[in-house]
């Protein structure tokens, strides 16, 4: 082993988080031979190959498969040594990138975290607002929020707080549609929802909840498409009503009897779960989400 280069793992965990050489380089800031030429020394130095190169992309092997969770593992601790040393736990550096949906990233999170940038001003704090599941061990980010607890894989996480949704309007559409008393009458009008096959997480699945006879006319995968058709007049549209309820354009529609509950968990890779700079921004999100219960859930005491 006296061979090894440990700055060889870098360049092994960035092929298997982007999938190519090409890519990998970019992230590094070098050329895509010079990522080829470190991970063929890493595999010579370990006398085994640990990854397949084709045509379409890099495929771990089976020994980098077994090699994987040891180079994650090496990397958290080279990186926990060097917060550790440059005093991280005072002055805090480096980037941080949080995974989450679309609207809670956009509504509830951005417009809090000014504030926390102020008094981290060498932070690098990167907020990524997609609608899907972000893979923390791709190290797609460093902190996700799920609408449900992982199952698997080598994460830490723990439920943020409960959100209620209700459905909504906007106050134009309901002027000019027919009343709306009870279920019975939601057949009558339109809905905007998710389309059926890109729900990224069963949570989302709203409709049969609502109504097993509505038929939404309009769809799509991103939840705040959804409610700015609806403010537009385009239908009904079940929202969070941390969203919802501050929006003047839009009411709630049967508020008494259509409320749903849902939650968010926020999720940490276990090896990066004591990195200071990934625990404060933790200890940020779950303070502002527990100081907002009264935002998330309709009727909370606070």
């Amino acid at each position: 082993m006296h061979d090894f280069d440990w700055n060889d793992i870098r360049f092994f965990l960035a092929v298997v988080r982007s999938g190519t050489l090409t890519i990998a380089a970019r992230r590094l800031g070098t050329d895509h031979t010079t990522v080829g030429r470190r991970l063929t020394a890493l595999e010579g130095a370990l006398k085994t190959k640990l990854i397949d190169r084709g045509p379409t992309g890099c495929v771990l092997t089976t020994q980098g498969e077994r090699f994987l969770p040891a180079a994650e593992s090496m990397e958290s601790i080279a990186t926990g040594a060097h917060e550790s040393i440059a005093g991280s736990d005072i002055s805090l550096s480096g980037t941080v990138r949080i995974g989450a949906p679309d609207g809670f990233g956009s509504f509830f999170l951005a417009p809090r975290i000014k504030a926390y940038c102020e008094r981290h001003p060498e932070l690098e704090v990167q907020i990524v607002t997609m609608p899907r599941v972000f893979s923390l061990s791709k190290r797609e980010a460093d902190l996700a929020i799920g609408l449900n607890r992982p199952a698997k894989g080598r994460l830490v996480s723990w439920k943020l707080s409960d959100y209620s949704l209700g459905l909504y309007a906007a106050r134009s559409y309901l002027e000019a549609a027919r009343p709306i008393r009870g279920h019975e009458d939601l057949v009558q009008h339109h809905f905007v929802s998710y389309i059926d096959d890109l729900i990224f997480s069963p949570e989302l699945d709203y409709m049969p909840q609502v109504s097993k006879e509505v038929r939404p006319q309009l769809k799509s995968s991103n939840l705040i498409a959804q409610m700015q058709a609806t403010m537009a007049g385009a239908g009904i549209c079940v929202l969070p009503c941390f969203m919802a309820d501050m929006e003047p354009l839009l009411a709630p529609v049967l508020p008494d009897q259509v409320t749903l509950t849902r939650s968010f968990w926020l999720v940490i890779h276990a090896d990066q779960q004591r990195l200071a700079r990934i625990q404060s921004v933790a200890d940020f999100i779950s303070a502002a989400t527990r100081n907002a219960r009264s935002i998330l859930l309709r009727n909370s005491a606070g």
